[in-house]
């Protein structure tokens, strides 16, 4: 084995220094740093700013003009009074006699039910009603049998105190000439007074009687009363399985099948009145607190000028919108029909006044008509902008403050970019 010596002061023993790169890592933090600082800034502005394609928006410019103070309508056409038919009483639906959507007039028959519970319930009303009229009568024969019996008692009782009292005043004569003993003369005194006080309680007794007799014939007759009533008030009842029209119109919405049973209080159809008619709408409830009774509407059918006005306001909202009622102001339209649509305009306030205005559009939905993103000269920038906005219609809204004329305004959906402050617009 070959071994090579070598010297302290050759190169290959010499200690080799490792180079430090401290400054490396440093520099790299810093770019780091800076991209991360770049990276942070681009998308807080990313957050506030957004580039729109210009050939996708709509926009408006603010001038002052004649503002008409109406919001359009879709009304329904139907009846200006509808009845509803209701079962008073269940039953099976036994015959069906009129169709649905036939003119019925007043007290015509529609449907017949059938009810035997109701029918087994009005005889076992009957018999109660015939067995308390036995009763009845059974206590007017007693009382007048009472009656023949103590006018009996009372004629023998008469008739012993007449014939005593004549013995009376015979004996008293033979009494004084001594033909009779005193002894027979107080027997004949006595029986008198006898039979006179069995009159007074037979007197008071009979009365007595009478008063407890006719109490009784007073609470029977009562309960017959009562009992007859309830009976007119079931046999009524079992008049109510025919349903018949309660007044005269057109027949509409009749729901019964032969065989099929109704509840009571079930709705079975209604009639409409075909001669009047009336409008129903539904409004966005921006408009309730300015929509009262009695305001205008104009409708315009087959260049015909109609006028209506507001007959009823229902307070409930629902999904955004609440309902009105509006009447026609003399003749309807004469070829209208139920569940027919008209177009109409109904009337806030006067029809024409001077305003700033700013066309109506789909941004009051996403602002609430709280901001709007305004044009700069260039039309290059659009930046968002608090603003004032009253009255509106269909076509215009007006600008209480916030804009001037002669400022654009960006109508169109803002729902792509409702949290940005500034809009980039790609020409």
């Amino acid at each position: 084995m070959n071994t090579t010596n070598h010297k302290p002061g050759d190169t290959m023993d010499r200690k080799i220094q490792r180079s430090s790169r401290r400054p490396l890592a440093i520099g790299g933090g810093i770019a780091a740093a800076i991209l991360l600082v770049g990276v942070i800034w681009a998308t807080r502005d990313a957050s506030t700013s957004y580039t729109l394609d210009g050939q996708r928006i709509r926009t408006s410019t603010v001038e002052t003009g004649a503002y008409e103070d109406y919001i359009p309508l879709r009304a329904t056409v139907a009846p200006e009074r509808t009845v509803f038919l209701d079962a008073i009483e269940g039953g099976r639906v036994e015959r069906i006699l009129v169709e649905d959507g036939t003119y019925v007039e007043e007290g015509q028959p529609i449907l017949e039910l059938s009810n035997t519970s109701l029918q087994l319930d009005v005889i076992a009303r009957e018999a109660e009603v015939s067995q308390q009229l036995n009763n009845l009568r059974n206590t007017q024969l007693a009382i007048q049998q009472n009656r023949l019996s103590l006018k009996s008692d009372l004629i023998e009782i008469d008739y012993q105190i007449s014939r005593l009292g004549r013995l009376v005043t015979l004996y008293i004569e033979l009494e004084g000439k001594q033909f009779i003993s005193k002894n027979e003369y107080e027997d004949a005194v006595d029986e008198l007074d006898y039979w006179k006080s069995r009159r007074g309680v037979t007197r008071e007794s009979q009365a007595q009687e009478e008063k407890i007799r006719l109490a009784q014939i007073e609470q029977l007759e009562a309960s017959v009363s009562q009992l007859e009533k309830n009976l007119i008030l079931t046999r009524s009842n079992l008049d109510n399985l025919l349903v018949r029209a309660p007044r005269a119109g057109q027949l509409t919405s009749l729901n019964a099948e032969i065989g099929e049973s109704k509840g009571r209080g079930e709705r079975l159809g209604q009639i409409d009145d075909v001669d009047r008619f009336k409008a129903t709408a539904f409004v966005n409830e921006f408009y309730l607190s300015r929509v009262r009774v009695g305001q205008r509407a104009e409708l315009e059918v087959d260049g015909t000028h109609y006028d209506l006005e507001i007959s009823k306001v229902y307070p409930n909202v629902q999904a955004s919108q609440f309902e009105i009622d509006l009447r026609f102001l003399g003749e309807a339209p004469s070829d209208i029909r139920r569940g027919q649509t008209l177009q109409m305009r109904l009337v806030l306030g006067d029809m024409t006044s001077n305003a700033v205005l700013l066309a109506n559009g789909p941004f009051f939905n996403d602002t609430g008509g709280a901001w709007v993103f305004v044009l700069d000269a260039d039309r290059a920038v659009a930046t968002r902008r608090d603003v004032q906005l009253g009255r509106r219609n269909s076509t215009n809204i007006e600008v209480v403050g916030g804009l001037i004329d002669g400022d654009e305004v960006i109508i169109s959906s803002y729902s792509n970019f409702i949290t940005v402050d500034r809009l980039f617009i790609d020409q």
